[in-house]
């Protein structure tokens, strides 16, 4: 009812649209010494004067003790030498403001000094920022979600009202934003020195390795939910990454044609799930999906050079030191990430039978094999002639009965 009604005010010329936005204030309560300091001064004559822009940025001072006071100004508010200065106004006395932003002012725009970060002339230079802005991907924390995107498309649209960025960059700052999940302690709490359920990296990296610890993260989850730590599960990576080593060690090197052929079709599977799962940051099940083809080349007595280096490619950016050094047992003097990203072949890659689910009213009642380019009409006629399906629809008026492709046949009675 809404829209038509505002359809016709604005049609009749008795409204026009606009777009509320509700933005609640920013408050820098933090203190922190290295925070951004803020450019304004207080003269008693003048009142608070903002520092002339030929004396920015304003730097903080070199300083012993940064603690936070116990009176809740800023510790640069000991600071004399530095808050003292002339009033840009009236050349009277005056006292810089001593409270500073909260680092995360700065994060509001750092992805475009990123784009040139060592040019002292202008936040970015405008071609650099046409070609690497906007950004494609931003991922960050879920309690950072809300009020950081907020802030920080409205300072980038702040910049590009301005002019500090191009117009042609577009007036949103990022094309698509997803957010991670928490690591949560192995009680399922939220990690904290208070609780001491911290996990030291450090630690870890030292007992397992490095791409252990890089893999049990991807392989501990979905990437978006909050998960608990398990030192059970990070010592299962473990083993599977001790099981490509031994594997490459004990297969032979043949030429292509004496591969397996249910291993050259499940590479082919392989390359096809890791690639979607990166895209669509599906890390868990691509680990799962690097331990299946693992378990099944085990059984293989022998695997080609050219399986191997594809298996080491797609393996590389999950384990970065184990594939680098397995690429260079292989032969190879560059390294692996100067590599082209493997490509399937779609006919080796498809699935010869699937499973099809039958359903009754919604209640699954059989489950049977079928061709994998098996049609409708066939699928429904399987589904329909099933005895355990036939106790079920006996003696009642089938309704519709829908076929979804490669997944079920659904009967309504």
């Amino acid at each position: 009812v809404r829209e038509p009604m505002i359809d016709w005010l604005v049609k009749k010329g008795k409204a026009t649209r606009t777009v509320n936005y509700k933005l609640r204030d920013w408050v820098f309560s933090r203190q922190r010494y290295w925070g951004e300091p803020i450019p304004m001064v207080y003269c008693e004559k003048c009142s608070w004067v903002p520092v002339p822009e030929k004396d920015l940025p304003v730097e903080l001072p070199e300083i012993e003790k940064y603690e936070p006071t116990d009176t809740g100004e800023s510790p640069l508010a000991a600071m004399k030498d530095w808050v003292n200065t002339t009033c840009p106004k009236c050349g009277g006395p005056a006292q810089r403001e001593t409270d500073t932003m909260p680092n995360w002012a700065g994060s509001n725009w750092y992805f475009l000094r990123y784009c040139d970060p060592k040019n002292d002339k202008e936040l970015a230079d405008k071609k650099k920022l046409k070609y690497w802005t906007p950004v494609d991907w931003y991922n960050g924390g879920m309690e950072h979600t809300t009020l950081h995107l907020l802030y920080s498309r409205f300072v980038y649209k702040f910049l590009w009202d301005i002019g500090a960025v191009p117009k042609e960059c577009g007036s949103e700052p990022y094309q698509k934003r997803t957010s991670h999940g928490m690591v949560l302690a192995e009680d399922g709490e939220k990690m904290s020195k208070s609780r001491g359920n911290v996990i030291n990296p450090d630690e870890i990296v030292e007992k397992y390795g490095a791409d252990t610890l890089r893999m049990y993260e991807m392989f501990m989850g979905p990437f978006g939910e909050a998960i608990a730590w398990s030192s059970t599960t990070m010592v299962g990576v473990r083993r599977f990454l001790e099981k490509v080593c031994e594997l490459f060690e004990r297969l032979e090197i043949r030429d292509q044609r004496l591969d397996d052929e249910n291993l050259t079709r499940l590479l082919h599977k392989t390359i096809k799930k890791i690639s979607e799962d990166i895209e669509e940051m599906k890390f868990n099940t691509a680990v799962s999906q690097f331990m299946v083809f693992i378990n099944e080349a085990s059984k293989a007595t022998k695997a080609s050079k050219a399986t191997k280096e594809t298996f080491l490619k797609l393996l590389a950016p999950f384990a970065p030191h184990l594939t680098e050094e397995l690429w260079e047992k292989l032969g190879h003097k560059e390294s692996i990430f100067k590599e082209q990203w493997p490509e399937y072949d779609k006919n080796i890659a498809k699935d010869e039978t699937i499973e099809l689910v039958v359903q009754v009213n919604g209640k699954v009642r059989d489950k049977f094999e079928a061709d994998a380019e098996i049609s409708e009409e066939e699928a429904k006629e399987k589904a329909l002639a099933s005895e355990k399906v036939q106790k079920w629809i006996d003696g009642k008026e089938v309704k519709k009965v829908v076929y979804v492709k490669g997944r079920l046949v659904s009967i309504v009675v």
